[in-house]
């Protein structure tokens, strides 16, 4: 009577070390997969993909897209150029891209 209570419980817990066993396997998947896309993703234009470009634009540091042309501001960069007299530096930047195309 004794073993087939001792098989029970083993079988018991053989079963919540295997449930546990997938739960960290299923999160290292998962966590391994969203540093594998942050890496791929890195310094690339949300928009369509290309590789970003640095650049400065009035003392304060972009990324731009060769490609699409996007801007993409830091989370600090925003708050410098909203400092600034943002009629000056908005009419700059879009004159400046006019003129290139």
């Amino acid at each position: 009577m004794k073993d087939v209570w001792k098989e029970r419980e083993n079988a018991f817990e053989d079963r919540y070390i295997y449930e546990l066993e997938k739960k960290q396997l299923a999160e290292k998947k998962a966590r391994q997969h969203e540093e594998q896309v942050n890496e791929l993703s890195k310094n690339r234009c949300p928009k369509c993909g290309a590789s970003l470009e640095a650049t400065t634009f009035h003392g304060v540091p972009l990324d731009q897209c060769p490609a699409c042309k996007g801007v993409w501001l830091g989370p600090n960069d925003f708050k410098i150029l909203a400092s600034k007299d943002h009629r000056t530096w908005f009419d700059i930047w879009f004159n400046e891209q006019e003129q290139e195309e």
